[in-house]
């Protein structure tokens, strides 16, 4: 298959790009498209034989549920078989951005865009590129845009490497201004529960709806057998070829550690300046104390230690709240839950 690549940089100018891509999208096409998160690979969500592109395209376990874009908050409506208060309130405060809401489905969602459960994953993204794209064509299924178990992608020339020959078209949008996936809540139990961390952070949550719970998934291993109603809870994702241990420890301590280690291949996945006082290769992946600017760069490192043929990494931990919480949560995965405390 030939991929197109269609570099957009104003909407107005480039919307004859933006066109083709929403046609794409209405005749059952893939399309990678840049959002605020990470870049997702969309497809027509109503479509089941488009959605099925997806899963084979990535590599993708037929039982994870993929995420419902859409441009306006009404189309919520034609979606979900019923929208809570709850559902509004985060709305009127986070919409459009990174925040996924799971509400009970409508019959409109097809069983393989929701893999078989009674609810749906709906946001509404903040990028330009992607609403545009949205309201051209259709509601879109668009998990990341890599392939399955790999590191997310947070620009077209990562979407290039995985996904080249593999899909209809990349739209280049310029780098994801945050780099980690949306947060997703379930809004369909008793209270509200929090399924994956993310830009929108568990306080601001509590903030807005009181009580919301933290499902045990966030920062624990869930039984292999186990249905989950978000992507991102499940499986090993977002890995490097290499193997990562997270090490917990000050920066003193995590710096001796990794000085200490001997053998072939082994870098430090660090935060800046530590790179200084490490006797092995590292890649930085942000400041000490700045979550926002790890998440946004955590991604194109770990990407950037396969590059650099690293075999094992020694990744510092990141604070467990905030922003941090979401990047905890990444680097776990990608680490298969390996973690040394200091």
């Amino acid at each position: 298959m030939d991929t197109k690549l269609f570099v957009v940089q104003d909407i107005e100018k480039d919307a004859p790009l933006l066109q083709e891509a929403a046609d794409i999208l209405k005749r059952g096409g893939l399309v990678a498209i840049p959002t605020e998160t990470v870049y997702g690979l969309a497809a027509d969500a109503l479509n089941p034989e488009a959605v099925k592109k997806i899963f084979a395209a990535k590599g993708r376990p037929a039982d994870n549920p993929l995420i419902v874009h859409i441009a306006e908050f009404e189309e919520i409506y034609g979606l979900a078989s019923q929208v809570p208060e709850s559902a509004k309130i985060l709305a009127e405060r986070f919409w459009p951005g990174p925040l996924t809401m799971i509400v009970p489905k409508g019959e409109s969602i097809p069983d393989i865009t929701s893999a078989g459960l009674p609810t749906v994953a709906i946001r509404m993204p903040s990028h330009p590129i992607a609403r545009e794209i949205i309201r051209r064509s259709c509601p879109l299924a668009a998990p990341s845009a890599n392939l399955s178990g790999s590191p997310s992608t947070t620009t077209a020339q990562h979407c290039i490497h995985d996904l080249g020959g593999r899909v209809d078209a990349i739209v280049d949008g310029g780098e994801c201004r945050f780099g980690v996936e949306s947060t997703v809540i379930t809004l369909a139990g008793e209270k509200p529960r929090l399924l994956r961390p993310g830009a929108i952070t568990l306080e601001e949550l509590r903030d807005a709806l009181g009580e919301v719970e933290m499902d045990k998934a966030v920062l624990s291993q869930i039984d292999p057998g186990e249905r989950v109603s978000s992507p991102g809870m499940k499986y090993k994702h977002y890995a490097p070829k290499a193997k990562v241990v997270i090490v917990d420890g000050d920066s003193e301590s995590f710096l001796r550690f990794l000085n200490e280690q001997t053998g072939e291949g082994i870098f430090g996945l660090v935060f800046s300046g530590e790179e200084e006082r490490a006797n092995k290769p590292c890649v930085v992946y942000g400041e000490n104390d700045e979550d926002v600017t790890q998440a946004h760069r955590l991604f194109a490192a770990l990407r950037e230690l396969d590059e650099r043929g690293a075999k094992l990494v020694y990744a510092r931990c990141p604070r467990k709240e905030g922003v941090g919480l979401a990047v905890y949560n990444r680097l776990l995965r990608a680490a298969a839950f390996e973690e040394i405390t200091l």
